[in-house]
Protein backbone atom coordinates (compact mmCIF):
# COMPACT_ATOMS: atom_id res chain seq x y z
CA UNK A 1 0.00 0.00 0.00
CA UNK A 2 1.50 3.09 -1.36
CA UNK A 3 2.01 5.90 1.71
CA UNK A 4 -0.30 8.93 1.06
CA UNK A 5 1.17 12.76 1.73
CA UNK A 6 -1.95 14.88 3.38
CA UNK A 7 -3.36 15.76 6.65
CA UNK A 8 -4.54 13.26 9.29
CA UNK A 9 -8.36 14.02 10.78
CA UNK A 10 -9.03 12.38 14.60
CA UNK A 11 -12.50 12.42 16.17
CA UNK A 12 -13.87 10.86 19.08
CA UNK A 13 -17.72 9.28 19.33
CA UNK A 14 -19.86 7.82 21.87
CA UNK A 15 -19.34 8.15 26.15
CA UNK A 16 -16.44 9.52 27.33
CA UNK A 17 -14.46 7.00 29.11
CA UNK A 18 -11.24 7.26 31.24
CA UNK A 19 -9.30 5.90 28.12
CA UNK A 20 -10.67 7.83 24.78
CA UNK A 21 -7.98 10.15 25.63
CA UNK A 22 -5.09 7.80 25.84
CA UNK A 23 -6.09 6.55 22.57
CA UNK A 24 -6.13 10.25 21.11
CA UNK A 25 -2.74 10.83 22.35
CA UNK A 26 -1.37 7.61 20.84
CA UNK A 27 -2.75 8.64 17.80
CA UNK A 28 -1.49 12.25 17.68
CA UNK A 29 1.76 10.92 18.79
CA UNK A 30 2.15 8.22 16.33
CA UNK A 31 1.15 10.79 13.14
CA UNK A 32 3.77 13.20 14.40
CA UNK A 33 6.40 10.39 13.50
CA UNK A 34 5.32 10.37 9.88
CA UNK A 35 6.62 12.76 7.34
CA UNK A 36 3.89 11.96 4.89
CA UNK A 37 1.28 13.62 7.55
CA UNK A 38 1.59 16.89 6.89
CA UNK A 39 -1.19 18.44 9.48
CA UNK A 40 -3.07 17.24 12.65
CA UNK A 41 -6.71 18.11 13.07
CA UNK A 42 -9.06 17.08 15.88
CA UNK A 43 -12.98 17.11 14.89
CA UNK A 44 -14.76 18.70 17.87
CA UNK A 45 -17.89 16.70 19.07
CA UNK A 46 -17.57 13.69 16.47
CA UNK A 47 -18.77 13.60 12.94
CA UNK A 48 -21.18 16.31 13.94
CA UNK A 49 -18.18 18.91 14.50
CA UNK A 50 -16.63 17.33 11.27
CA UNK A 51 -20.01 17.79 9.17
CA UNK A 52 -19.82 21.68 10.68
CA UNK A 53 -16.52 21.69 9.72
CA UNK A 54 -15.24 22.13 13.55
CA UNK A 55 -11.71 21.46 13.43
CA UNK A 56 -8.93 21.97 15.57
CA UNK A 57 -5.62 22.14 14.54
CA UNK A 58 -3.47 20.11 16.70
CA UNK A 59 -0.04 20.69 15.52
CA UNK A 60 -0.64 23.98 17.79
CA UNK A 61 -0.70 22.01 21.08
CA UNK A 62 2.18 21.69 22.77
CA UNK A 63 3.66 17.58 23.15
CA UNK A 64 3.49 18.14 27.45
CA UNK A 65 -0.61 18.76 26.96
CA UNK A 66 -0.59 15.62 24.46
CA UNK A 67 1.73 13.56 26.47
CA UNK A 68 -1.28 14.72 29.51
CA UNK A 69 -4.31 13.34 27.52
CA UNK A 70 -2.86 9.50 28.61
CA UNK A 71 -4.26 10.55 31.95
CA UNK A 72 -7.47 12.91 31.47
CA UNK A 73 -10.84 11.71 31.49
CA UNK A 74 -13.42 12.63 29.04
CA UNK A 75 -13.16 13.73 25.25
CA UNK A 76 -10.59 16.63 24.80
CA UNK A 77 -12.34 16.73 21.45
CA UNK A 78 -15.96 16.31 22.22
CA UNK A 79 -18.34 13.15 21.38
CA UNK A 80 -21.58 12.60 20.02
CA UNK A 81 -23.66 10.26 19.27
CA UNK A 82 -24.22 10.17 15.49
CA UNK A 83 -24.96 7.61 13.32
CA UNK A 84 -24.96 7.76 9.05
CA UNK A 85 -28.21 5.77 9.39
CA UNK A 86 -28.40 4.58 5.68
CA UNK A 87 -31.77 2.20 6.67
CA UNK A 88 -33.95 4.58 8.61
CA UNK A 89 -32.60 8.00 6.70
CA UNK A 90 -31.48 7.70 3.58
CA UNK A 91 -31.66 11.09 2.34
CA UNK A 92 -30.07 12.74 5.25
CA UNK A 93 -26.94 9.83 5.30
CA UNK A 94 -26.48 10.66 1.96
CA UNK A 95 -26.34 14.25 2.48
CA UNK A 96 -23.97 13.76 5.44
CA UNK A 97 -21.33 11.90 3.73
CA UNK A 98 -21.47 14.29 0.47
CA UNK A 99 -20.79 17.06 3.04
CA UNK A 100 -18.03 15.07 5.02
CA UNK A 101 -16.13 14.27 1.57
CA UNK A 102 -16.63 18.21 1.21
CA UNK A 103 -14.65 18.92 4.28
CA UNK A 104 -11.91 15.82 3.88
CA UNK A 105 -11.07 17.41 0.52
CA UNK A 106 -11.07 21.01 1.59
CA UNK A 107 -8.58 20.01 3.78
CA UNK A 108 -6.70 16.96 2.43
CA UNK A 109 -7.83 14.72 4.92
CA UNK A 110 -5.98 11.88 3.57
CA UNK A 111 -5.98 9.79 7.34
CA UNK A 112 -9.03 9.23 9.20
CA UNK A 113 -8.74 8.04 12.51
CA UNK A 114 -12.35 7.58 14.72
CA UNK A 115 -12.18 6.57 18.32
CA UNK A 116 -15.30 4.97 19.64
CA UNK A 117 -17.53 1.57 20.02
CA UNK A 118 -19.36 -0.23 17.43
CA UNK A 119 -21.24 2.20 16.33
CA UNK A 120 -18.47 4.42 16.01
CA UNK A 121 -16.76 1.51 14.00
CA UNK A 122 -19.80 1.33 11.77
CA UNK A 123 -19.35 5.27 10.62
CA UNK A 124 -15.72 4.12 10.14
CA UNK A 125 -16.80 1.39 7.91
CA UNK A 126 -19.32 3.40 5.82
CA UNK A 127 -16.67 6.36 5.49
CA UNK A 128 -14.06 3.89 4.01
CA UNK A 129 -16.57 2.21 1.64
CA UNK A 130 -17.58 5.57 0.30
CA UNK A 131 -14.06 6.79 0.18
CA UNK A 132 -13.52 3.77 -2.12
CA UNK A 133 -16.51 4.08 -3.94
CA UNK A 134 -15.20 7.91 -4.99
CA UNK A 135 -11.36 6.66 -5.56
CA UNK A 136 -10.47 9.14 -2.80
CA UNK A 137 -7.41 8.01 -1.37
CA UNK A 138 -7.67 7.44 2.50
CA UNK A 139 -7.35 5.81 4.85
CA UNK A 140 -9.92 5.07 7.45
CA UNK A 141 -8.87 3.53 10.83
CA UNK A 142 -11.43 2.74 13.50
CA UNK A 143 -9.81 2.84 16.65
CA UNK A 144 -12.10 0.93 19.57
CA UNK A 145 -12.87 2.66 22.82
CA UNK A 146 -15.87 0.52 24.82
CA UNK A 147 -17.10 -0.18 28.26
CA UNK A 148 -19.17 -2.60 26.70
CA UNK A 149 -16.53 -4.56 25.39
CA UNK A 150 -19.33 -5.69 22.41
CA UNK A 151 -16.68 -5.08 19.60
CA UNK A 152 -16.47 -8.40 17.35
CA UNK A 153 -12.99 -9.18 16.48
CA UNK A 154 -11.20 -8.09 20.09
CA UNK A 155 -10.19 -9.54 23.34
CA UNK A 156 -10.78 -6.42 25.57
CA UNK A 157 -11.55 -2.80 24.43
CA UNK A 158 -9.92 0.07 26.04
CA UNK A 159 -12.33 1.43 27.94
CA UNK A 160 -13.82 -2.19 29.26
CA UNK A 161 -10.71 -2.49 32.15
CA UNK A 162 -11.83 0.80 33.45
CA UNK A 163 -15.72 0.29 33.80
CA UNK A 164 -14.70 -3.41 35.11
CA UNK A 165 -12.20 -1.99 37.57
CA UNK A 166 -14.65 0.62 39.07
CA UNK A 167 -17.93 -1.90 39.56
CA UNK A 168 -15.07 -4.13 41.15
CA UNK A 169 -13.72 -1.68 43.48
CA UNK A 170 -17.72 -0.26 44.12
CA UNK A 171 -18.41 -3.53 45.55
CA UNK A 172 -15.40 -3.81 47.40
CA UNK A 173 -16.42 -0.39 49.18
CA UNK A 174 -20.24 -1.56 49.35
CA UNK A 175 -19.08 -4.83 51.16
CA UNK A 176 -16.47 -2.92 53.19
CA UNK A 177 -18.97 -0.63 54.66
CA UNK A 178 -21.67 -3.44 55.59
CA UNK A 179 -18.55 -5.22 57.42
CA UNK A 180 -18.65 -1.52 59.53
CA UNK A 181 -21.98 -1.94 60.99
Amino acid sequence: MAELVGNLLVAQSGGPTSVINASLAGVIQEAGKHESIEEIYGGANGILGILNEELIDINEQKAKTIQGLRYTPAAALGTCRYKLDFKKKPEKAAQDMERLFEVFQAHNIRYFFYIGGNDSQDTSNKIHEEAVKRAYEMRVIGVPKTIDNDLPHTDNCPGYGSVIKYNATTIIEVDGADSWR
